[in-house]
């Protein structure tokens, strides 16, 4: 029994709570699966549960003051480096445009009622490790590695939308398959995704794309209608046939792309890789020959913002993975001819996404056809970092700043200085002129000047 589960039990031998506290969630079923349980831990209280977190602060047990929610009969404390969910056994009633619901205590049998998933609503009594099956199926589904509903999943999914994709977070990070009459559940109810907050869908989404097995987890948000509600942009690439190297239309492309990464690649590649080629089916034009898809990284750039702004992405995550996106054909179109020029352009574009995108672009040339060329992208590296050992990227840039250009041109601030400026750090990065160099930088400038814009 894991620590801070067992201080509780001791502490509350021969007191109101002794044999009315629950161990259920996650942490049961996952301890069922033989897999250790390291999140926060959730207690269900038949009882006052806030009153149990007070105590257990009262007796040295909780190293916090607990933090209670009185409308919900709810309390959160820290047990050494673990954080206790503890509830009071409730019932929930929720209104047709909210997921906040009205609560009243409630039976164990009713509080079981409220779970999202069977698996999940397996009770253990913290004093006699007795495990209740409050549905009568979560054990034979935990076996049979099912995600089931405790009661119609109507009632489950329209009470609290955001467990429609909680369904397919569990489908794809537990390995499970989402039990029929659910599924349906969830097709019937996807529009309710729309009373969740961006914030809350962002969350969820990206969990799933934190997993190896994320382009199982799209292709069942694809299915069950809720990408549809949350990225509607993303459909048209569907059925986008491209022809020529490739083997399939956009969308299996892109997931197929998402399976070349390796399992420690993190959401925010994965997600490059799903949006990589999303503008391809607005940019689709035919030849007579081919279809072609010029300026797609470009309106992918655009849409990739567009999508993850709407979701409140952080400016830092939205900016990482455009990057991605915009970069990825550029990259892409790497020949071992390329001058060191070049490739230290890219490298400044793309700045501590190098190593990404190389990566991006590995996964996306991986998911073409076999007879189709694919970039060295380890030829690239190797450069790179041989670009590196003399002049890290931080010096190319121009040697004068540009009050001093001003000074020695007698100019005025406007955008002449940021040009000229532009084209010293263009020689700096193809080798005229070594970093910091200012002497060599005047003389440059000089010659600059006197060409025409």
């Amino acid at each position: 029994m894991v620590s801070a589960l067992r201080r509780i039990r001791d502490a509350t031998v021969g007191t109101e709570w002794e044999g009315c506290v629950y161990l259920v969630g996650g942490a049961v079923r996952d301890r069922l699966r033989g897999v250790r349980a390291t999140g926060d831990l959730d207690l269900a209280v038949l009882g006052d549960a806030v009153g149990l977190a007070e105590f257990l602060y009262t007796k040295g047990i909780a190293t916090t003051w607990p933090a209670t929610y009185g409308r919900f009969g709810t309390a959160s404390v820290r047990i050494g480096r673990r954080t206790v969910e503890l509830a009071q056994t409730r019932s929930e009633s929720y209104a047709i445009d909210s997921r906040k619901p009205s609560v009243k205590a409630a039976t164990l049998e009713e509080d079981a009622l409220r779970r999202d998933f069977t698996v999940n609503a397996l009770y253990q009594n913290l004093h006699t490790g007795e495990i209740w099956d409050s549905s009568g199926v979560g054990l034979a589904d935990l076996k049979a590695r099912l995600l089931r509903t405790p009661r119609d999943p109507d009632i489950t999914f329209h009470d609290d939308p955001l467990r429609m994709m909680r369904a397919v977070r569990f489908a794809v990070l537990l390995e499970f398959e989402i039990e029929e009459s659910a599924a349906q559940g969830i097709r019937r109810n996807a529009q309710r995704l729309k009373v969740i907050s961006a914030e809350r869908i962002r969350e969820e989404w990206t969990k799933t794309l934190s997993s190896p097995k994320a382009s199982r987890g799209m292709r069942m948000l694809l299915d069950l209608g809720l990408l549809a509600q949350f990225a509607p942009e993303l459909l048209p690439m569907v059925g986008c046939e491209q022809g020529g190297y490739h083997l399939y239309d956009v969308w299996d492309h892109s997931l197929a792309a998402m399976d070349n990464l390796s399992e420690e690649a993190g959401w925010r590649l994965r997600l490059a890789a799903l949006l990589h080629d999303a503008a391809k089916p607005q940019c689709r034009t035919w030849d007579g020959e081919r279809y072609r898809f010029f300026g797609h990284e470009d309106e992918g750039e655009g849409l990739a913002r567009r999508l993850m702004r709407r979701l409140t992405f952080s400016n830092r995550d939205i900016n990482r993975v455009a990057a991605l996106v915009r970069l990825h054909m550029r990259a892409g179109s790497y020949k071992t001819s390329w001058s060191m020029g070049a490739v230290r352009r890219l490298m400044r574009d793309a700045g501590s996404n190098f190593a990404e995108l190389t990566t991006l672009v590995e996964a996306d040339a991986k998911a073409r056809r076999p007879s189709g060329k694919r970039p060295d992208m380890a030829d690239l590296r190797r450069r790179a970092d041989a670009a590196l050992q003399p002049v890290p990227t931080a010096l190319w840039s121009s040697p004068l700043s540009g009050k001093e250009i001003m000074e020695a041109l007698g100019l005025t601030s406007g955008p002449e200085i940021g040009r000229l400026k532009h084209e010293l750090a263009e020689k700096v990065i193809e080798g005229e002129i070594a970093p910091g160099d200012k002497e060599a930088a005047l003389k440059a400038l000089v010659e600059i000047a006197r060409k025409p814009a």
